[in-house]
Order: structure tokens, then C-alpha cells, then sequence
């Protein structure tokens, strides 16, 4: 591959207004920020990269520390600082050089929020839109054209597959209406991703969780599908690191077991704080790593506490350090699902891209993919508008998936097309 030089760099944001209070993590978002970022080559190349920003994903302490607003801007000058120390870089591949970045770039996001216990997944969210623009412009530089084809040799056969059917993981946040969730099974979502890990102490968390559940799952317990072959509707839990222990969660699972909900997860996404060291081997399900996971360390040392699935989440922490946390998942057979971070509609083909590569789920034998921005967005129509590909049968769900044909996969959903709306964000020079 070539030898790429960055002789240009610019950013912009667009700021998104929510429909109502967001919350996860026990904080509540009310708009989200598309970072956007332009970058160009010595050879003429030039490429646009996105990212939508979550500074409460990223590390909810700097959120409850700040206003909303000063978060982003605080991960909006990181992703600046980031842009001026890969300018007059020459690199060969995105991965190479972010990895060679990072380790200064996290030392300067402490000193830009001020905080020294600093998550490094708020510098990887900040990281997100100039990589997706260095992988479109090393796809540009080297003639390619597909996501398959983007993807470097050490991780080929971990992103080898093309699933043609994605199931959509509908999000169930704290405050939607049960008329909502019943709605949705009616239009045919089969997966139900339940957020877990309510505001208040551990006690008010779990029994706000539990009498959640059990509301849920009496709505939908009568439900069946066509799109699973034991025609059930299923769960999966994300506390975003809020339960302290596997005793507090075995709690939250012998309700389950009462009310006849247990048959129906899935899995439980990132239940722990993070310097949980419990093994979960004995949870009776599959428990996935998800925030926890910065490095390919962290996915050995997840393994070894008797994790079973990996959460990926190429539109927050980089498709680069994805790939490495796929490869290794690939590596020791366990299965992967992309999550969301209520990003905007091309973001949703960069998740969907690696959702189809990756090894189909047991028991569905299908991808799985959480999208929930159409939910969340004020303004989804319009953002939707922007996609390149707005009406392909592939951009819109049908009976809670996705379904992938040829054009799909010929073209990477759109992701290599550029719509000039972005483009117009930065002047001409």
C-alpha cells in the first residue's frame, strides 16, 4: 500500500437537538454534535470523516462534572488537537498511525478537561471522525472501493462475512412509554435492548430496573416472530458499568428467572463499573464487554473473567482499535454485535458495514446492529435526507432488520459517497 501524506486538515460541527431527554448511564442527553472533520493528501486526495459525539458515553464523570455544552466543546477542541498532530504525517494505514498518536493525545485530552482520571474512550470518540476520514482517504489513495476491500490483511478473515440479514436491537431507554415498545413488536423489531442501571444508589437502581423489566417483558411476552427460529422475542440488557457486583446482577437475573424473562436474553452488555475484576463465567448467560474493551489487552483480560461476546463499536471508538477487538473475538469464537451511539444516518452504514462482516450470531444466524436514532433525533428526516442512499431497500428497516443485497456490498452502504451537504461545511481553498 502506499505511503500517504497529510498536507490539510479542517473541522466543523453540526449541533443535533434530541427529541426529549436521552438517558443511559444514569444521565440524560439533550443534543448530540456531529463532529466533522476534512482532511487532505500530498497526492490531490481529500476525504470527509463523522462522528457523532457522546461525551456521556465517553466518560460520564467529565459529563456530571460540567454543562452539557462545555462537554462537547472540551471533546470537539480534543479532536482539533488530534487533527494539528497528524498534520504532515505520512502514514501506510489508519491503524499505524493513530497508534502511534494516542499515547500523547490522551496525556493533552487530561490537560483539556482537566481530569487526570480521564476515560480513554472520550479520547477514542474524539478520535472517531478523523479516522473514518483517514480510512476513506487510504481507500481513495490505494483504489478502493468496498469495505471488504479497506480492510488490512492481518483482520480479513475476521471481517470476511457478509451477512444479508442484520437484526435492528430496538432501544428500550428508561422513560419510553410501554404503547411505544408494544408498537414497535407490532412493526416487527424482534431484539429489544433494554437500558438497565437507573439514576440513584445501587438499591433504587435495581429495584427501578427490576420493575422495569417486569413491565417490558408482560407487554411483550405474548409477542412472537417469524425473524428467529424459535419465533421469540429477545432481550439484551446494557447497564453501561453501573451494577458494582455480580451479586447485586444475580438479583436482577432471579427476577428474570420468576417472571419467565430469563429464556428470552440474549445477553447482558457491560454490566460492571469498570475495575470489576469478577469472573462471569457463571452468570448462566452470555456477558459482553463493551466499554471496557480500549485495547486488545483489555480483550484478553476480558476473556479471562469468562466473558462471552464483544460489543463493537466502530462510530465511538474507531474502526482501527474495532478491527483489533474483532480479530480477537474471531480468534477465540465468540460472537460480536454492534452497538449504537445514537449516531446520524451514515454513521449507521459505518456500523452496519462491520455488523455484516463479522460472524453471524448464534441462534440467529444473523448480524445484530443497535440504530436508534430515528427515535431520538428531532430533525431524523432531514439527517436521514443526507444519506446518499436514502430509499435503498437496504437503508430502512423491514420486519426489525436490515436486509443486504448486492448493491449494498458493492458500494459499503453509501460510505465512500460523500454527500456534498458535508462538504459544503468547509470552504474552498
Amino acid at each position: 500500500m502506499k505511503e500517504i501524506e497529510i498536507t490539510g486538515i479542517d473541522s466543523n460541527f453540526q449541533r443535533e437537538e434530541l427529541k426529549h431527554f436521552f438517558g443511559f448511564k444514569g444521565g440524560y442527553l439533550t443534543e448530540l454534535w456531529q463532529n466533522i472533520v476534512h482532511i487532505t493528501s500530498k497526492n490531490g486526495f481529500d476525504s470527509i470523516g463523522m462522528a457523532t459525539q457522546s461525551v456521556l458515553y465517553g466518560d460520564s464523570n467529565l459529563f456530571a462534572s460540567t454543562s452539557e455544552s462545555n462537554g462537547n466543546a472540551l471533546m470537539f477542541v480534543t479532536t482539533n488537537r488530534a487533527l494539528k498532530a497528524i498534520n504532515g504525517s505520512k502514514f501506510e494505514t489508519p491503524i499505524a498511525l493513530l497508534d502511534q498518536i494516542i499515547p500523547q493525545l490522551y496525556h493533552e485530552a487530561k490537560e483539556i478537561t482537566g481530569i487526570n482520571q480521564l476515560n480513554i474512550n472520550f479520547l477514542y470518540n474524539a478520535l472517531s471522525s478523523i479516522d473514518n476520514a483517514l480510512w476513506l482517504l487510504y481507500a481513495a489513495e490505494n483504489s478502493l472501493s468496498t469495505f471488504y476491500d479497506m480492510i488490512p490483511f492481518p483482520y480479513k478473515s475476521a471481517l470476511s462475512h457478509q451477512n444479508k440479514k442484520i437484526a435492528i436491537m430496538f432501544q428500550i431507554p428508561y422513560n419510553m412509554p410501554i404503547s411505544d415498545i408494544v408498537k414497535a413488536a407490532e412493526e416487527g423489531y424482534f431484539v429489544f435492548k433494554i437500558k438497565t442501571g437507573f439514576p440513584g444508589s445501587p438499591e433504587e437502581m435495581l429495584r427501578k430496573d427490576i420493575n422495569r423489566l417486569t413491565e417490558i417483558h408482560q407487554a411483550l411476552n405474548t409477542k412472537n416472530t417469524s425473524q428467529t427460529p424459535t419465533g421469540k422475542l429477545y432481550y439484551t440488557m446494557d447497564a453501561n458499568g453501573r451494577y458494582p457486583d455480580k451479586e447485586m446482577l444475580f438479583k436482577y437475573l432471579d427476577h428474570a428467572r420468576a417472571i419467565g424473562a430469563f429464556e428470552h436474553i440474549l445477553l447482558y452488555e457491560e454490566p460492571f463499573v469498570e475495575h470489576n475484576t469478577e469472573n462471569v463465567s457463571d452468570m448462566g448467560i452470555l456477558i459482553a464487554a463493551d466499554e471496557s474493551i480500549h485495547t486488545e489487552k483489555d480483550a484478553y483480560a476480558k476473556l479471562n473473567l469468562g466473558y462471552g461476546a464483544f460489543v463493537l463499536k466502530g462510530i465511538a471508538k474507531t474502526l482501527s482499535s474495532t478491527m483489533k477487538i474483532a480479530n480477537i473475538a474471531y480468534q477465540h469464537q465468540i460472537p460480536c454485535i454492534c452497538s449504537d451511539l445514537t449516531v446520524n444516518p451514515i454513521l449507521v452504514e459505518w456500523n452496519k458495514n462491520v455488523a455484516a462482516a463479522v460472524a453471524p450470531f448464534p441462534g440467529l444466524e444473523m448480524g445484530i446492529i443497535e440504530t436508534n436514532g430515528d427515535m431520538n433525533y428531532k430533525n431524523w428526516t432531514a439527517m436521514k435526507s443526507r444519506h446518499p442512499y436514502p430509499q435503498a431497500k437496504w437503508a430502512n428497516a423491514i420486519n426489525g432488520a436490515f436486509e443486504l443485497d448486492g448493491h449494498y456490498f458493492e458500494n459499503g452502504g453509501g460510505i465512500f459517497d460523500v454527500p456534498s451537504y458535508y462538504r459544503n461545511f468547509f470552504k474552498q481553498k
